[in-house]
């Protein structure tokens, strides 16, 4: 067996290191029964670190490629124009043209029409396909030319577009090579894609077909239009016919030439129906043998179907999995947590917890986030409309998807049914919940949110002076009960009852201020500067810590250039080192346990790491004069009674007014006592997970000492039982490490869907944008108001450079942004709804803002000029001035 060349007999999956995605592929196909794959072998990635790695002069070349970012077009034009003619320049070692030339004499001989592709070995993989990268020469006739176009394809792991690519994916350019496949030329009557997933709504069960006469290559360069067929379990559900022109065919010089297509055969069905039903029978078959959805090359010739290519279909979300062969449909709980990353495992395992303990389901677990199925609610008559009311205040476009899938009488009938979630109130079920609200509404006593707040630091002081010496299995056995506790925290009925009291009362006054006056979203200044809001005080708070900053240069100075694990280390010589110290590790005892994405306890927080609040503070010093903490609150509460006052006249002058403002009154009271203690639940769960993380944390550096793992990290990809078992035995096999964190990565790029069925079709929401300006996005009003400004784009939140002014624009923010909005003076969230984190902080923060518009973050370019309008639930990009 040669080390420079394998013949297709001669390979499989476990020789992706040798022969790349493609080369790979073609040999686990060859494999198959009932599956022609033309014959041919691969030139290996050891050929390629023969003749181009080990030359010093193109070794410097692609070392120079470091350091260069995606959107450096001019460098990486130049740099790569260089690597790929000295590529190209090499001579062919004796040995590897030997190999090729008597591989190439089993396919046919010297004359034999070959296509000459290259496999790099991070191409056609389940994470990225990398298609398209490389080169791919057709038609290619005689040794000599075969060896040329192997150095070609060899350079072509240099173009701008695979270079550009690669930085992107993260992947190294020295990580990568490049095999060669070299295959008999099929010159098919009809050549084509097909998709064993849709790729358009992602639905498993439906295969898409693209077909077209002669070679493949003339469709998918764009030359021509091709059919495309959907199919079904042996039932054709669409065909759409192609006007076809021109075709691709193989030129007596070597190459391709294009060809007219005759008038007869224009507008003719490329393929038959029993041949489009043979195509999905043998996609399946392929798709079977991988165990995922595939895109797959074939190509007709002389009435057989041969399968040229295929690759794992790499952008589809994992469908969550269920057990009892019924449909099923799932929403993304990260929506309306307002966290749509993924999870580490340990993560989804610790909140988990926290939903057994609560005798709840925190859902099926796809693509490392939580889904809940919604398929008992759906087929519920009662429990349809209350599901659909409460989504439309968390994500409307989640709610309206909903709807399109009960538009589906036949798929709604197969859905599985069973015990619905909605009135779970855990384990004492409804009744105390109730009983607590009306007591609460009846006696709106301003001291019961104190209370309850009190009561749960009571719990976090305990927590914290009992957590403190536990180690080992002793640890893990008191976190899983401190769960107990937690759980009661979180459905204990009057706490339930208080936040619910607060989100009823803005409604009231909301709906019934638009009925009797008119007004939209009056709740939206009633709520200003309300009582206990914990979310509101953390972005106010770090006001105060600017305030302490501000007074001292040197201070201001090491910041901009603070490290995480020296930052108290270095403050202390410093002027005014100590008093800032102080604000800061006061702020940190109160707010540190948050961080963007805080649900997952694997998280970075703001305890672990203060220099996450460098920018913010800086910001704040640069964009408001000192005391601005004083004026935001008083303006706040200012604004919020002369609301009250305003609204409560007007309702005096209308008939039976007195009842009406006596009510309203009463309704305005509720929402100032209550609608605070909204944001609450999650702070005290981040509390606890504050304490859990640190003692786990500690654990997991033992485990570095004892050389059971690398880093303190690694723990992450464990669940809490895992690494339980772990620290007991000392016993790990570090693969499920490496394979967890490379999954984790993967799932990281997917964007989750908000609604996805078990056939794993996605289904997407939509506004009625019937009413807004022409090109308008559309989104959700959730906090009153029209507002201009600069857009400024946000993705992570340790990047943020906001000015006063500027309208943050982001995918969603949970309550550790909120000292990023006192900066802004509007919001856009592609994720949320009235009643999410965001938009709760900004109307406490009275910022305009629209949630729920779709790929804002990409339809908005940072930079732009834009207009908010926070009442009617709409964006507009302005013109230059």
């Amino acid at each position: 067996m040669s080390a420079y060349v394998l013949g297709f007999y001669e390979i499989d999956k476990t020789r992706l290191a040798t022969v790349g995605g493609k080369g790979a592929n073609l040999g686990e196909l060859s494999k198959i029964d009932g599956v022609r794959v033309p014959d041919g072998f691969c030139v290996t990635t050891e050929a390629y670190r023969t003749v181009v790695e080990r030359d010093p002069e193109i070794g410097a070349l692609i070392d120079g490629l470091s350091g260069l970012r995606a959107d450096d077009r001019v460098e990486i034009a130049d740099a790569c124009a260089r690597i790929r003619a000295a590529v190209e320049a090499l001579p062919m070692p004796e040995e590897i043209e030997r190999d090729i030339v008597r591989y190439l004499t089993g396919l046919g001989g010297d004359d034999v029409a070959c296509a000459v592709r290259s496999s790099a070995t991070a191409e056609d993989l389940p994470s990225s396909s990398f298609a398209g990268q490389q080169d791919t020469y057709l038609n290619v006739r005689g040794a000599a030319s075969v060896v040329r176009d192997v150095r070609r394809c060899w350079a072509s792991l240099f173009t701008d577009r695979a270079v550009a690519y690669r930085i992107r994916s993260g992947f190294g350019h020295r990580a990568v090579r490049v095999s060669v496949v070299v295959q008999r030329m099929l010159f098919p009557e009809a050549a084509g894609i097909m998709f064993t997933a849709d790729p358009v709504t992602s639905n498993r069960k439906v295969v898409s077909i693209d077909a077209g006469f002669g070679l493949g290559e003339a469709f998918v360069s764009g030359l021509v239009n091709a059919d495309n067929y959907r199919v079904r379990s042996g039932r054709i559900l669409e065909k759409k016919i192609a006007t076809q022109t021109v075709e691709l065919h193989a030129s007596p010089d070597g190459g391709t030439e294009e060809r007219p297509v005759e008038a007869a055969r224009q507008h003719a069905q490329t393929l038959s129906d029993e041949q489009i039903l043979q195509l999905e029978s043998l996609g399946r078959r392929i798709e079977a043998h991988f165990g995922t959805p595939q895109d797959i090359e074939w190509g007709l010739f002389h009435g057989a179907f041969y399968v040229l290519q295929s690759r794992p279909i790499t952008t589809l979300y994992p469908v969550p999995v269920s057990h009892d062969g019924k449909n099923h449909v799932y929403i993304s709980y990260g929506h309306r947590q307002m966290m749509t990353d993924a999870f580490t495992p340990l993560g989804l395992s610790l909140f988990d917890l926290l939903h057994v303990k609560l005798d709840r389901e925190a859902g099926t677990v796809a693509g490392n986030r939580f889904y809940k199925d919604m398929s008992h609610e759906l087929t519920s008559s009662w429990a349809r409309a209350i599901t659909l009311k409460s989504l439309g205040q968390v994500d409307v476009l989640m709610a309206n998807a909903l709807r399109t899938v009960l538009s589906r009488k036949d798929f709604v009938r197969s859905l599985a049914r069973g015990k619905t979630s909605v009135m779970n109130f855990g384990k004492g079920g409804p009744l105390p919940m109730a009983r607590q609200y009306l007591k609460l509404a009846r006696e709106d006593d301003p001291s019961v949110v104190p209370q309850l707040i009190a009561h749960n630091e009571e719990t976090v002081e305990k927590l914290r002076r009992t957590i403190t010496g536990k180690s080992g299995d002793e640890l893990f056995a008191f976190i899983i009960d401190d769960h107990d506790v937690l759980a009661d925290l979180t459905f204990d009925p009057r706490s339930v009852a208080a936040a619910f009291l607060g989100i009823q009362s803005v409604n009231w006054v909301n709906k019934h201020m638009e009925a009797w006056l008119g007004e939209k979203n009056a709740a939206d200044a009633v709520a200003q500067s309300a009582d206990h809001n914990v979310v509101a005080a953390m972005g106010l708070d770090l006001l105060d810590v600017a305030d302490v900053v501000r007074r001292y240069p040197a201070v201001m100075e090491y910041l901009e250039k603070a490290e995480r694990d020296t930052f108290f280390a270095g403050l202390a010589d410093l002027d005014g080192g100590e008093m800032v110290s102080q604000a800061i590790e006061e702020y940190l005892r109160k707010y540190g346990m948050h961080c963007p994405g805080d649900i997952d306890i694997t998280r970075t927080r703001w305890s672990e790491d203060p220099t996450l609040l460098v920018p913010l503070i800086l910001g704040n010093i640069k964009n408001f004069a000192p005391g601005e903490r004083r004026r935001k609150v008083e303006r706040g509460q200012a604004d919020a009674e002369r609301t009250m006052s305003d609204l409560l006249e007007r309702l005096r002058s209308l008939p039976g007014g007195g009842r009406k403002a006596k009510k309203a009154a009463r309704q305005m009271s509720l929402v100032r006592h209550f609608i605070g203690y909204r944001e609450y639940s999650k702070h005290a769960l981040l509390q606890r997970h504050e304490l859990y993380k640190r003692a786990l944390l500690a654990e997991a550096r033992k485990l570095v000492d004892r050389g059971v793992i690398k880093e303190p990290e690694d723990v992450y990809f464990l669940s809490l039982e895992e690494f339980r078992e772990v620290v007991n035995t000392g016993r790990l096999d570090y693969a499920v490490i490496t394979q967890r964190r490379e999954a984790h990565e993967a799932y990281q790029k997917l964007t989750p869907p908000r609604v996805i069925t078990s056939e794993g079709e996605v289904i997407s929401g939509e506004y009625d944008t019937g009413a807004l300006p022409e090109g308008a996005l559309a989104g959700i009003a959730v906090s009153s108001g029209v507002v201009e400004g600069r857009a400024r784009v946000v993705l992570n939140m340790e990047d943020a450079d906001v000015r006063e002014g500027d309208i943050l624009v982001t995918v969603f923010t949970d309550p550790s942004w909120s000292p990023l909005f006192v900066s802004v003076k509007g919001v856009v969230m592609e994720v949320g709804g009235v009643m999410t984190h965001g938009a709760v902080v900004a109307r406490e923060y009275a910022l305009p803002a629209v949630v729920g518009v779709e790929n804002a973050t990409r339809r908005i370019k940072d930079g732009q000029l834009i207009r908010l309008n926070g009442t009617e639930g709409y964006v507009e990009v302005l013109p230059e001035a």
